[in-house]
């Protein structure tokens, strides 16, 4: 405790003035927007919550002190005549004695620990500190479907994580508590470093993130199931901000300076409010459009359901290699896969829900699904290796061709398969040469180890190799070309296969063709040799693909 510090009392119970006030929250707290009947009920519980928050918080009171005050504190809600008003002012509102000893449950937890093992630890407190705030609000407005509960219960969670990433800095240094998991931090270097290096939390602070987006598109349905059109508002108005929210995290570095919304955000997501959060169509072509992906170009060449279907691909491809590729323990990666394989028989949020159409729509087999969802198992591990070219193109049978298979299907032509397999593994090489850099920074190769041990690199031990040490060896140029060579063969091997009554239906396919003929052509023109530059299209060249998609 500091000089500065007050020193309260023994014997009291409140830790002082409320903090913070309901204006002064990130997300609508009892807004105009409830039911007048309802919103004092909200602002008893919030004055009770955020009391017991703040005797969690407060840096003069010690664990044991903490403890007793929230304990006194929760006595006060069954002493009809308490002189604590706002144990009083809850009891005597009838609604919100449930939730409020639940979220005791969480303060006691703050008052005497400041780290957190895993992501399902994290999701535990949160199970405390926000879910109840939801189905209070649920609640009190007679909804009980089940659907709509999970919904809130992930948004609720997704809030309050974003929380604690906006408070990051400030958690640490008033409270020395820090909600980001331990065994992520120790894949920034350790707690200091992640703090101390902003290039070494950068990658993780993004997949954390993209675990909030997870969680927001679980949410997404939940305004569209409410029957309550105020309580509806109310949380399309919170996830707008909450969305709002993640977009400037990920703009920012929120270790480094507090992150907020503006008042502007506020306006924003009122204004949108009335369309209920948009529709699951919508969310994911966000998410594509976000994406600013190399298939841009063929998609803006389809119309109508069938753009909607390749988008939800796309997303979900998107999705399942952004955790593959994730600043996150190797365990929680194949977690989330694991889920991933659930959401196919059983989807839960806004992209599976909409791959769920796709597939049902243009008859899209499980199994190319389930062969991505393989290929990024295969990549989840600490380090990757390819054996040889047979392997290769077992895996690019996993991670590219199920696309193409999906994709020639619903460009309306799925007797164009062979063609669609033979794009997706033209692709595939094309990407493994543009990316032999980034892929090597997550200690991944992906050229066949055999061509590199005939060109000298490290024949014995080429596994346990680091990455790095590899790719800055001017040898490497010379497999490189050599998968170059492979690559512009697999090109002119797709463009043989498609069925000519096909041509109109694969136009998409044909854009998509060009543009990744032409990078390839980009990098064979630049050379493979360390240090290289990843190569990319031109606003130029970008515009005459997309004036071919629209033409």
């Amino acid at each position: 405790m500091s000089a500065a510090d007050p020193i309260l009392p023994p014997g009291e119970v409140l830790a002082g003035p409320p903090t913070r006030g309901p204006e002064s929250e990130n997300f609508p707290v009892a807004s105009w927007l409830l039911a007048p009947a309802q919103r004092g009920k909200v602002l008893a519980f919030y004055g009770f919550v955020r009391a017991a928050d703040d005797i969690a918080d407060h840096p003069a009171l010690s664990s044991a002190e903490k403890l007793a005050r929230l304990g006194r504190l929760e006595a006060a809600l069954d002493d009809p005549a308490s002189a604590i008003a706002v144990a009083r002012a809850l009891r005597e509102s009838g609604a919100g004695l449930v939730e409020a000893r639940q979220m005791l449950i969480a303060f006691r937890q703050d008052a005497v620990q400041s780290r957190y093992a895993d992501w399902a630890a994290l999701e535990g407190y949160c199970a405390n500190s926000a879910v109840p705030v939801g189905r209070l609000l649920l609640r009190l407005h007679g909804e009980a479907d089940a659907e709509a509960l999970v919904a809130a219960d992930a948004l609720c969670t997704a809030l309050q994580i974003l929380n604690h990433l906006q408070d990051a800095a400030e958690d640490r240094a008033k409270l020395d508590r820090v909600y980001l998991p331990q065994d992520w931090l120790a894949l920034a270097g350790g707690e200091a470093r992640f703090f101390a290096d902003p290039a070494a939390r950068a990658p993780l602070l993004e997949t954390a993130l993209d675990r909030v987006e997870a969680l927001l598109e679980r949410a997404a349905s939940l305004p569209r199931r409410l029957r309550s059109r105020r309580m509806a508002l109310e949380s399309a108005v919170t996830l707008d901000l909450a969305r709002r929210l993640l977009a400037r995290l990920r703009g920012a570095d929120p270790v480094a300076r507090r992150v907020a919304l503006a008042r502007t955000d506020f306006a924003g997501a009122l204004l949108a409010a009335p369309r209920r959060g948009g529709p699951d169509a919508a969310v994911v072509r966000a998410r594509v459009l976000r994406a600013r992906s190399s298939f841009a170009r063929g998609m803006a060449a389809l119309r109508g359901e069938r753009r909607r279907a390749l988008y939800a691909v796309y997303a979900f491809c998107r999705a399942v290699d952004d955790i593959a590729d994730g600043t996150m323990p190797e365990a929680e990666k194949r977690r989330t896969l694991a889920a991933w394989r659930r959401k196919l028989d059983a989807p839960d949020c806004a992209l599976s829900r909409e791959l769920a159409w796709a597939r049902a729509e243009f008859s899209l087999p499980r199994s190319e699904c389930e062969a991505m969802i393989a290929g990024m198992e295969a990549d989840a591990g600490p380090s990757r290796r390819i054996a040889d070219e047979p392997a290769l193109e077992a895996y690019c049978r996993q991670v590219a061709g199920s696309v193409g298979a999906l994709a020639v299907r619903i460009f309306g032509a799925p007797e164009a398969e062979p063609f669609g397999l033979a794009l997706g593994h033209a692709f595939q090489l094309v990407n493994v040469l543009r990316d032999i850099d980034e892929d090597a920074s997550r200690n991944r190769i992906y050229l066949p180890q055999d061509w590199l041990a005939a060109e000298g690199l490290a024949a014995e031990g080429l596994a346990e190799l680091p990455a790095a040490a590899l790719v800055t060896d001017p040898r490497l140029a010379r497999v490189a070309e050599r998968l170059a060579e492979r690559a512009e063969a697999a090109f002119a091997a797709a463009q043989a296969l498609p069925p000519p009554h096909c041509h109109a239906a694969l136009k998409p396919a044909r854009i998509m063709l060009q543009g990744y003929a032409l990078l390839l052509a980009k990098m064979r023109r630049q050379g493979f040799r360390p240090p290289r530059q990843r190569v990319r299209l031109s606003r130029s060249e970008k515009l005459r693909l997309l004036w071919r998609g629209a033409s």
